[in-house]
């Protein structure tokens, strides 16, 4: 990879992902062969929000090069409040190989790229979640083949991870659709840096308050909870305007019939996605979050050089 941090889906090209995936793709299939790749060298994980996949599969995936992983939580730093994301940034330059971080507003990653001297990783910010995306797509390849010409739907509201499944299928060539109740549609300056990219590569991103066409002709369907952390104040509400866009049985049926069903997890069954689609053969959400490990193997690898 030409840059030094993944904040941002648009931090990495065509060739780099497909680079990436292949990587991946020899990593799953030969774990003890990476043993040692990146010895000795350190991982800091900063959580300001809770996760299960990306701390497992981070803190086992620098472990897995041979390398080692140390969790900071919301009382070990609390940044911006006890110490400033630029102190943090410079202290841990010294101390560590790599950065992961999992906040809240995207500036503070951007911020921690900018004052650290060492990579930044984006675990996940309010606009944007990319290492699931690399994940998601990665996931697509293995059960579907080549991407290019692909559709896929992401149903639900317009956060950070329908972001950056327009941003990084944009780049993959994949056609993405984007469902959403009105006033929840993505960020329309993502949206335009999506089809701008998209252009280049023959695909097509949409935008739609149209789940039922957003879903037709669907090589993969995907969606995820209607309230995100720090949202939960809103849920009950959100229950009554996301409604209509529950990925069940029915909603699946619009889509190709072979196609298959995705979910960054971890999912409200009975709301987003109903029991019989999350548990059916069409789901590969497990395997999906298996590929979070896989898919971020490949890129610490590469950005430890």
């Amino acid at each position: 990879m030409k840059a030094q941090d993944f904040i941002s889906a648009q931090d990495i090209t065509t060739e780099e992902i497909q680079d990436l995936y292949e990587l991946a793709k020899d990593m799953k299939a030969n774990r003890n062969k990476y043993i040692r790749a990146r010895e000795g060298m350190s991982l800091a994980m900063i959580f300001e929000k809770p996760s299960l996949r990306t701390r497992v599969t981070f803190d086992v995936g620098i472990q897995q090069l041979g390398g080692n992983g140390i969790f900071l939580g919301p009382n070990d730093i609390n940044l911006g409040k006890r110490e400033s994301v630029f102190d943090v940034a410079k202290n841990l330059e010294r101390m560590v190989d790599i950065i992961m971080i999992r906040t809240f507003a995207h500036s503070i990653c951007t911020d921690m790229a900018e004052f650290a001297s060492i990579p930044i990783i984006n675990g996940l910010t309010d606009h944007e979640h990319p290492c699931q995306a690399l994940a998601d797509f990665f996931t697509m390849w293995e059960v579907k083949g080549d991407l290019k010409g692909k559709k896929l739907t992401y149903v639900g509201d317009g956060n950070n991870v329908a972001h950056s499944l327009m941003l990084t299928g944009a780049r993959l060539g994949v056609n993405v659709s984007v469902a959403t109740p009105k006033g929840y549609e993505p960020d329309k300056a993502v949206v335009e840096k999506a089809k701008k990219d998209a252009e280049r590569f023959g695909a097509k991103i949409v935008a739609t308050n149209d789940a039922e066409d957003a879903v037709a002709n669907a090589d993969a369907v995907y969606t995820d909870v209607w309230a995100s952390m720090g949202q939960e104040s809103e849920a009950e509400e959100r229950k009554k305007i996301f409604s209509p866009y529950q990925v069940n049985s029915d909603l699946m049926a619009k889509a190709n019939a072979d196609a298959i069903f995705l979910h960054c997890l971890p999912a409200h069954r009975g709301e987003e996605v109903t029991d019989e689609v999350i548990d059916s053969d069409q789901s590969v959400v497990f395997q999906e979050a298996e590929n979070r490990l896989h898919v971020q193997k490949a890129l610490m690898h590469e950005l430890l050089r």
